[in-house]
């Protein structure tokens, strides 16, 4: 009879936890056409990753399982990126969204689909400063740094070398406009001299008449605020073909590997930085990544497993999957106090959540998010030498 009353319990209670289990849907919102589609899938990758490493685990919030439902914002059209959010909310059921990708689209799909509908969305990669400020209901967060501070860390690394007049160019939507009015306010302050601060628009065959305008302006180099698929490689092109200009600043929006196969050479001498963390945790997602085939040193992809990751263990901290009651676990799991939490290490940070434990993830990009919801961020500094990329240090 005891042997009964048992088996009976055990099957109450293995009952008790399928029925809380559910299939959590996290959205994906990336460019995968549009002007950073070479970025995409590397961040992607970096989703699917923290989801597989989750699921793996089977200790997410009573054996529920995640599934990472894919769209395609563009980066630029917000209309298809507010449409892509729009299905991933209302015909998929997602419970939180990695994502946008771009400024100006994220700024569209949060104030015209997700905080209406009350959706978690962290960001791996928009970077306006605006977006520090905007009236989000609690629901937005993002795992880049803003431009404000990548303006002064791009100030300071062209005055290091030594370079004190140049021309700006900056793709004319909120990611360049905000980074570029950021950089020049940083770099007059420090003694500088910006001879001008254009905008060109993506898309356009030929960019002559902008690198003409550039070279007119003058200044020992040119600050290419854009983005590597589009505008901003085609203003690279104008200006080596006639001799404008030799040496370029490349902001995150330019740092990719499409960069180097695009210019090769012909770009040497050129540098620029991009949001990226040094030590044990990059070092680590690096190696899973190449495990699970793709480049965890792509532009945003360590980003990408980190909001991801951020999402999923929020849920499990507040033992809920509604972005409602998750949303306020956010800032708490991303930092101290708690043990910290490397990459591959998701399913130890369930573990100690699961017993009412903290965690501070660092994750990924050295994950520590200051007030509204954003990290102060790292930025790790480049140069091009020998038709290839290098890694000078970071800041």
């Amino acid at each position: 009879m005891k042997k009964l009353l048992l088996a009976t319990a055990s099957t109450a209670i293995l009952a008790a936890g399928a029925a809380g289990a559910e299939d959590v849907k996290l959205g994906t919102s990336l460019g995968f056409t549009g002007p950073l589609e070479s970025m995409s899938p590397a961040m992607q990758a970096g989703v699917d990753l923290a989801a597989k490493e989750i699921n793996e685990s089977g200790q997410f919030m009573d054996g529920s399982m995640v599934t990472v439902v894919q769209g395609d914002s563009t980066c630029v059209d917000a209309a298809a990126a507010t449409a892509t959010v729009e299905r991933l909310i209302t015909a998929e059921g997602v419970k939180g969204i990695v994502g946008g990708m771009c400024s100006g689209e994220t700024i569209a799909s949060l104030e015209n689909v997700a905080k209406p509908n009350g959706i978690v969305m962290i960001s791996p990669s928009a970077t306006s400063p605006a977006l520090s400020t905007i009236e989000d209901n609690g629901l937005f967060f993002r795992t880049s740094p803003s431009d404000a501070r990548q303006g002064d860390v791009m100030a300071d690394i062209i005055m290091g070398r030594g370079i004190e007049s140049v021309a700006v160019t900056y793709t004319n939507n909120d990611y360049g406009k905000g980074l570029a009015d950021s950089f020049a306010a940083a770099f007059t302050a420090k003694g500088g001299n910006v001879t001008t601060n254009s905008a060109h628009d993506d898309g356009k065959a030929d960019y002559s008449a902008e690198v003409a305008a550039l070279a007119a302006a003058g200044g020992d180099a040119l600050v290419v605020a854009g983005y590597v698929d589009q505008g901003g490689s085609g203003i690279v092109r104008g200006s080596l073909d006639s001799g404008a200009f030799d040496t370029f600043v490349f902001p995150d929006g330019m740092v990719g590997q499409a960069l180097v196969d695009n210019f090769g050479a012909e770009i040497d001498g050129s540098f620029g930085q991009n949001p990226a963390a040094e030590g044990e945790g990059r070092e680590k997602f690096v190696e899973m990544a190449k495990a699970e085939g793709f480049d965890g040193t792509g532009a945003f992809s360590a980003e990408s497993y980190d909001a991801a990751a951020l999402i999923l263990l929020s849920m499990a901290a507040a033992k809920s999957s509604d972005p409602a009651v998750y949303k306020d676990q956010v800032m708490a799991v991303a930092n101290e106090p708690g043990e910290k939490i490397m990459p591959g290490e998701l399913g130890k940070a369930l573990e100690i959540l699961n017993g009412g434990g903290d965690i501070d993830y660092v994750g990924a990009s050295a994950v520590e998010m200051i007030e509204p919801g954003e990290t102060a961020g790292v930025y790790r500094e480049v140069e091009y030498k020998d038709g290839d990329m290098t890694v000078v240090g970071y800041r």
